[in-house]
């Protein structure tokens, strides 16, 4: 990770601010001469059991009020010996003392500031010299799960543009689509409300109907299911398992892990599917490992839940062969030095990434600057709608502008190949 070199940390401090969902959240600031940066720290409603531990909000500034403050002061401004730091004073192995909210908005806040002091955008303090690419957006169209009080059991429907030369381009498309997805359900009268990260939020009688309500808006928008635009599921499965199965509570229905995996199945031959995240539980490794080996080959198979942004975990996953694909989130681990271990090890074991936000967001816009600095290929941020998700697409927006004719070749195609004739 490129530093700044004698740049010290001259204060440090912490503040309360509100999250996408009306909760309280804190913001970290972090000084050196001439420059500051700052950063907030996210929150998921979908976590897995491995993340990292955040604390009530009063104490977490308390904590980088004074403990991490004084930690910290004088320090020179170097990311890795600062995240490493950090973890040695929180001493627990899940950051539940100091609260890895507490300890990733400082880890980011360090960033921004280190990358002011030299004068550079984060992204491109990221990248060095290296020429980047600008990130292939996956955007909800349909939330459920979770993040829609369970009014669906899979948690979010997304398309990706896969035929779009750029992102401004995949933004444009996106939008197409997700207006049409709304007509459709205002038609049917099937809008039940907005979800946590700004999708619609819909009454649809089985979780297949959606991706054929989805399917028929990217046809309404005037693409070309598969060959245009595709579809990306989030199953976070770990929240539909009790008792040893998986329940689908919107249809009534009880099934194994073989009966998910044939379901699943099922539905990449009948709908442009590209992308499936957490198709079972975190647990569940055998099943993971039997999917990847059935669809790995035609589909990215993510793990969020199943990872939660650990190189260790990752690479254990890479060993039984499970999954193809990885979800950064950087509060999920706690410091930025740790998201970057995840994401080198998912290069050299030859997985995919995808830097994800959470449901609980803000006007942060850290992880576009973390997908294009550090070359990620993707982009999750929630919905085409709702501030805290419009702030970070926006701000892509202004990269890929800045970035000009310099940028590399859009990846959508590349990572998302589309040769064979789309059977929808």
């Amino acid at each position: 990770m490129v530093q700044t070199g004698m740049a010290k940390i001259l204060d440090v401090r912490a503040r309360s601010v509100w999250d996408s969902r009306g909760r309280a959240t804190v913001e970290a600031e972090v000084a050196v001469k001439g420059a500051r940066g700052r950063a907030i720290a996210p929150a998921g409603a979908s976590t897995g059991s491995g993340e990292a531990k955040s604390i009530d909000v009063r104490q977490a500034m308390h904590f980088i009020n004074t403990e991490i403050r004084s930690f910290l002061m004088g320090k020179k401004l170097d990311q890795e010996t600062i995240d490493n730091a950090l973890i040695a004073l929180d001493g627990t192995p899940d950051k539940s003392r100091l609260g890895g909210n507490a300890i990733v908005a400082v880890s980011l806040a360090c960033a921004h500031a280190a990358a002011a002091a030299a004068k550079k955008p984060l992204w491109r303090f990221l990248a060095g010299n290296k020429p980047v690419a600008m990130p292939v957006p996956q955007i909800q169209i349909f939330g459920g799960g979770a993040h829609a009080q369970g009014r669906m059991d899979v948690q979010d429907f997304m398309v990706i543009c896969v035929g779009a030369g750029s992102f401004s381009e995949s933004l444009e498309w996106t939008a197409a689509v997700y207006r049409a997805a709304g007509a459709r359900l205002a038609k049917r009268n099937a809008l039940y409300g907005v979800a946590d990260e700004g999708g619609y939020w819909p009454a649809f009688k089985t979780n297949e109907e959606a991706l054929a309500e989805l399917t028929g808006a990217i046809s309404d928008a005037g693409f070309e299911p598969g060959a245009d635009v595709a579809i990306a599921l989030d199953i976070a499965a770990t929240q539909l398992w009790r008792g040893g199965r998986y329940h689908l509570a919107l249809e009534k229905k009880t099934l194994t892990a073989a009966q998910l995996h044939s379901l699943l199945l099922g539905w990449i031959d009948r709908y442009p599917i590209v992308s499936i995240e957490d198709p079972f539980a975190e647990h569940d490794m055998e099943a993971m490992a039997s999917f990847t080996r059935t669809a790995g080959h035609r589909i990215q198979i993510v793990g969020d839940d199943f990872f939660v942004t650990n190189e260790k975990r990752l690479l254990d996953g890479k060993a039984i062969g499970a999954c193809n694909a990885v979800l950064l989130k950087p509060n999920q681990v706690g410091t930025l030095t740790e998201t970057l271990a995840c994401w080198r090890a998912a290069q050299a074991a030859g997985y995919r990434a995808i830097v994800s936000a959470r449901s609980g967001e803000t006007e942060d816009v850290s992880i576009v600057h973390l997908a294009v600095g550090w070359g990620v290929g993707q982009l999750k941020v929630g919905s085409f709608a709702r501030s805290e998700r419009m702030a970070k697409w926006n701000e892509g927006l202004r990269i890929e502008e800045l970035l000009g004719r310099t940028a590399l070749p859009y990846p959508a195609r590349r990572l998302f190949k589309t040769a064979q004739a789309p059977r929808w």
